[in-house]
């Protein structure tokens, strides 16, 4: 039986490696290029952008609803795009919209459900720890929210075609040493962080945010033989989603890869923080990881 596992094994990756080479990176949603190309406006007009909005009702619907999320922490409810246009101004707002159009274009596969609540759900506990160490980490909240939302994309990139690769992913999770997207050249020649940073860049997202989902997986290349030509940005972003992802899974005692084990030590430098420190941090964060594990 082990012997047959092997081999049906083998024959899937076979098929993946040759198929993965067509797959097109996702074009750019047009909206998102109409608010940019307003935005590069002297006077950029908001009653036109909040028009470009509003015209898709499930975007702006996504708006609303990220807006009064408790993330933005907003003292009242936003009732409309064009509220939520001055209270967020322009960057954030193409940010926000950019993460809500990343789910629209993978709507339609039925094996991405839960990898749209653990990319939400790290987005939020990246902001909040953004605002937590702002002492002694200069990023944006919204940066961080958006790099922890885009970290992954490239896994629906890979799966909305190809389901099979779900047993990949499992493979590189249980991987102890080799490096995640080591794993992933291996069995399918190719990495959901190659992917994912093609993505960012066809969608314009700051070149911080591409750059650090190319190399989320590579921390220790990030402070090491990539230093002279990475930005302290790109390394704070890594250090700190992948703290994300460890405090989320710690809520409930589960662990959804050994990531952590494999950079803890450089990402706590990074950081400026300690043992003591993530154990704070856990005890606080109830509130970003609402609703995860319901």
């Amino acid at each position: 039986m082990q012997l047959e596992d092997t081999k049906i094994h083998k024959n899937l990756e076979e098929h993946i490696i040759i198929a993965i080479r067509d797959i097109g990176i996702p074009p750019r949603p047009t909206v998102l290029s109409e608010i940019e190309s307003e935005m590069a406006k002297d006077e950029p007009d908001f009653t036109h952008l909040a028009k470009i909005i509003s015209a898709d009702v499930a975007l702006s619907a996504g708006l609303l609803k990220t807006v009064n999320s408790p993330y933005y922490g907003l003292d009242k409810k936003v009732r409309s795009v064009p509220e939520a246009l001055l209270l967020l101004g322009l960057n954030l707002t193409i940010k926000t919209i950019a993460g809500i159009s990343l789910q629209k274009v993978f709507k339609d596969s039925p094996h991405l459900e839960r990898y749209w609540d653990e990319s939400g759900t790290t987005a939020r506990v990246s902001g909040w720890l953004a605002k937590r160490l702002r002492k002694t980490c200069s990023v944006r909240p919204e940066d961080a929210y958006t790099y922890g939302l885009f970290h992954d994309c490239g896994i629906p990139v890979i799966m909305s075609p190809f389901p099979q690769y779900r047993h990949v992913l499992a493979v590189a999770n249980a991987e102890k040493s080799e490096r995640f997207t080591e794993v992933e050249n291996r069995l399918i020649g190719a990495n959901h962080a190659d992917m994912g940073a093609m993505l960012a860049e066809s969608w314009a997202l700051p070149s911080e945010i591409s750059e650090a989902i190319k190399h989320h997986h590579d921390l220790d290349r990030l402070v090491g033989e990539l230093s002279p030509y990475t930005s302290a940005m790109v390394t704070t972003l890594v250090a700190m989603t992948h703290l994300a992802e460890f405090l989320i899974y710690k809520r409930v005692n589960a662990s959804a890869s050994f990531e952590w084990e494999k950079i803890s030590d450089i990402a706590k430098q990074i950081l400026k923080i300690d043992d003591a420190k993530i154990d704070e941090l856990f005890q606080d964060c109830h509130e970003p990881m609402a609703g995860f594990f319901d």
